[in-house]
This record gives C-alpha cells, structure tokens and sequence, in this order.
C-alpha cells in the first residue's frame, strides 16, 4: 500500500506544473514475459529508472531509483526493491534508529552465552 501511495505522490509531482521541464528520456520496455523496464528523465532534474521481473507470488518485482526535488534546490536519490517483502526504500532522507547503547550490546551478548549454556529463565 506504502508503495502504491508513494508512487501517486510521485506521478502527482510529475503532473504538477513545472516550469516548461522538456522529457530527455523516456525509454520503455515490454518483453511480454512480465518483465520490463522503464526510465524517465527531465531537463528540471526530475529522473526515474525501474526494472521489473515476475515474482514468485504473482506480483512483479521490481528495483530501481527515483530522484526527488528537495527545499534546498538540489535533488535527494531514493533507491528501491519492491518484492514479496514489500516496498523497502534506502536513502540518506529516511530516518533511521537510535544506535544501541554499549550496555546493551554487553547485554545481548551475555544472554546469547547464556542460551548457548542451556540456561533459560522462566
């Protein structure tokens, strides 16, 4: 669903008005088995590459990139794998956990021990 949102989002952004963008690319394959690709450049910045193969479950899988526009002028690259897993977007704009505190490490440490003894706790 994330997925389907982001790329809504996405097409919106491409359909918003621009000012005059000129499309530079727009490549488009079909190899009629279920897989395909796709990629998508303006001379505003804008750019967008896709490669897709049949999945496992019906679905298509797919990896690729897209490039968004930031506040700032420049652009931010979304790299992503659509697969049974779901949609799993890497970027430098995504949030990321907290790092573990060091006593927690000792810690998961000291229990993987314990498990590796046989000892559990009720």
């Amino acid at each position: 669903m994330k997925f389907v949102i982001l790329f809504c989002l996405l097409a919106m952004s491409f359909a918003a008005p621009q000012e005059d963008a000129q499309i530079i690319r727009d490549d488009r394959v079909d190899n009629g088995d279920g897989s395909f690709s796709y990629s998508f450049a303006a001379d505003n910045g804008l750019e967008m590459e896709v490669e897709g193969t049949p999945g496992s479950e019906g679905q298509s899988n797919m990896r690729g990139y897209y490039l968004l526009p930031l506040e700032s002028g420049g652009f931010a690259r979304v790299d992503f794998v659509a697969d049974e897993a779901g949609f799993q977007p890497q970027s430098d704009l995504l949030p990321t956990p907290h790092p573990l505190p060091e006593h927690v490490h000792e810690l998961l440490r000291i229990a993987e021990e314990q498990r590796a003894q046989g000892i559990t706790f009720e």
